[in-house]
């Protein structure tokens, strides 16, 4: 076909072209369409070499068909180049509409790469427009987009080489090729979509009737996915009770089918999550839990329900997909720990400590009055027709707070005596004599010694006290439920801990600590409270001979 950029085009080059697109879409088979679309080239947009690389399901490109050349087709002829290296190239060089023209001057770039190539003999150039042998010209070739719009995925790519009037293609020979691509893309499309349909059909003839076709159709589709799938019943006394189960749920979770259908989701979810099941919609739902193995452990997994509805009685199943998330989500919360843990020892840092400090206070309003004291046998606060609640206090005044929120209002003791009260303990610990320890042995032996320290001290706290670093050799231990004298005993049985021999590089060495005990309640911000604490360990601190700060 001619290339040049006139404003007409003889009628037999149309006939031709229109031609070799009516044989590309009546091809018997994708094979014949791929072969088809590449014989076009040559004998209707007037190329030597042609070749059809077609993007498989891993996403690579494979040479499918080639056309002008039977060595160059039976070399590169079923090769694969990366999905990278396309990209590459469909990403440089001039842009013409949709083609991708690579001159000879930039291309020597791709000459190493993984992209199955022919090269082709010739001369240099003698003038500007005149093709080089090292000349590459792609035409993309993408899913039609919907209703005009923009083209899909990529399902291919024309190279071409060669043209027959040894010019670069003009205007003309430009539109034509890329028009081509585009009605190439169509034929492959409905090549596969007729193959597809052809071995529908097949299935559909070996069984005796569309029903029970569709139903082994599910049937394959649900057992061998390769992740997991489940049935369940929507509706009556057994809403939600498992129906049916596929091997890779079954493996995931390490149940077999038998057992699974004992089950509901909401048996076998972590009871922390039962909630984000429960807010699960059933349409389309989708949650991210934990699900309980047979060994007794859980993995993080994402639910996603479809509604399987039959024609007359509407909704009667609910498909659940069930997808492993485990690394990802491993992933995640080692992200927020290191975000919210203290990187040397592995406590809760400076932010994570402010913030579950936080998270039991409330700010409090007072309602001044000369309210006088109730008796204490009332034994709980007072609500009014709004809900809310009232602790009348000593002296006069009223605390008032929401009665439907279900928060715990933190008190602490009064006064410098064990009154009984159980409140809140802040231990600020400031350790004595750590600087000699990095000034004398390095930065080195102060870290192991800060790390042994943390282990100690949490070693001395109970389960769900909280132990944190807030910086240096600064830490904080937060105790609920003690009384002055618990708090006291637990900052001298720390001191007592601390202060035994760290052994770091066979050297035995040893610090100090002083303990600050201040009372968290309501009202109050988690930086009035660390204060509060930090504030009564420098008087502790000075209160002792600074011979004494320190043993040994």
């Amino acid at each position: 076909m001619e290339t040049e950029s006139e404003p007409y085009v003889r009628l037999a080059t149309l006939r031709q072209l229109h031609q070799v697109m009516a044989d590309m879409n009546t091809a018997r088979s994708l094979a014949d369409t791929l072969q088809t679309v590449a014989d076009g080239v040559v004998t209707g947009l007037g190329y030597e070499l042609a070749c059809v690389n077609l993007v498989r399901p891993d996403g690579d490109l494979v040479v499918a068909a080639f056309a002008g050349n039977p060595a160059a087709e039976a070399l590169i002829t079923g090769r694969v180049g990366s999905r990278e290296s396309w990209e590459r190239r469909l990403s440089m060089g001039e842009q013409w509409g949709d083609l991708v023209f690579i001159p000879h001057t930039e291309g020597w770039v791709l000459d190493d790469d993984d992209v199955p190539q022919w090269y082709t003999d010739g001369p240099a150039p003698r003038f500007e427009d005149e093709w080089h042998p090292s000349d590459r010209l792609f035409a993309p070739m993408h899913t039609p987009g919907i209703q005009g719009g923009a083209c899909g995925e990529l399902i291919g790519v024309l190279s071409v080489d060669r043209p027959r009037n040894g010019r670069r293609p003009g205007a003309w020979g430009r539109e034509a090729l890329q028009m081509y691509a585009f009605q190439a893309a169509i034929a492959i499309s409905n090549a596969r979509l007729r193959a597809n349909m052809q071995r529908a059909l097949v299935r559909l003839e070996r069984e005796q009737q569309a029903l029970r076709a569709s139903e082994e159709s599910f049937r394959q589709a649900f057992e061998y996915a390769p992740s997991g799938m489940a049935i369940a019943e929507m509706g009556g006394d057994q809403h939600g009770r498992i129906l049916r189960t596929n091997d890779a749920l079954c493996r995931l979770l390490g149940r077999p089918a038998s057992a699974m259908r004992r089950y509901s989701f909401s048996d076998l979810v972590h009871p922390e999550d039962i909630g984000t099941l429960l807010r699960t919609s059933a349409e389309g739902g989708r949650a991210e839990l934990r699900l309980g193995r047979r060994d007794g452990t859980y993995v993080w997994v994402s639910l996603r329900n479809s509604v399987v509805a039959d024609a007359a009685d509407g909704p009667r199943f609910l498909l659940t997909h069930v997808e492993e998330i485990e690394e990802r989500k491993r992933r995640e919360l080692q992200l927020a720990h290191r975000a919210s843990h203290d990187s040397l020892t592995g406590l809760p840092n400076s932010a994570e400590l402010r913030a579950r400090l936080s998270s039991r206070l409330c700010q409090r309003q007072t309602h001044p009055g000369a309210l006088e004291p109730v008796d204490a046998a009332f034994g709980h606060p007072a609500y009014d027709a709004n809900g809310h609640g009232f602790d009348y206090r000593p002296g006069g005044g009223i605390d008032v707070y929401d009665a439907y929120d279900h928060h715990v209002h933190t008190v602490a003791p009064e006064g410098e005596h064990d009154d009984g009260t159980k409140g809140l303990a802040v231990l600020f610990c400031d350790l004595d004599g750590f600087k000699s320890i990095n000034d004398r042995f390095g930065h080195n032996a102060g870290d192991a010694v800060l790390i042994e320290v943390a282990r100690r001290l949490s070693r001395g706290v109970r389960d769900g006290d909280t132990v944190a670093r807030l910086g240096g050799d600064e830490f904080v231990v937060l105790a609920d439920g003690l009384g002055r004298a618990d708090a006291a005993d637990l900052a001298a049985r720390l001191r007592s801990e601390i202060i035994q021999p760290i052994r770091v590089d066979g050297r035995a060495m040893r610090v100090g600590a002083s303990f600050g005990i201040g009372w968290a309640h309501c009202g109050m911000t988690a930086d009035e409270v660390l204060k509060s604490a930090d504030e009564r360990m420098y008087v502790e601190k000075r209160s002792r001979p600074k011979q004494h700060r320190r043993a040994g």
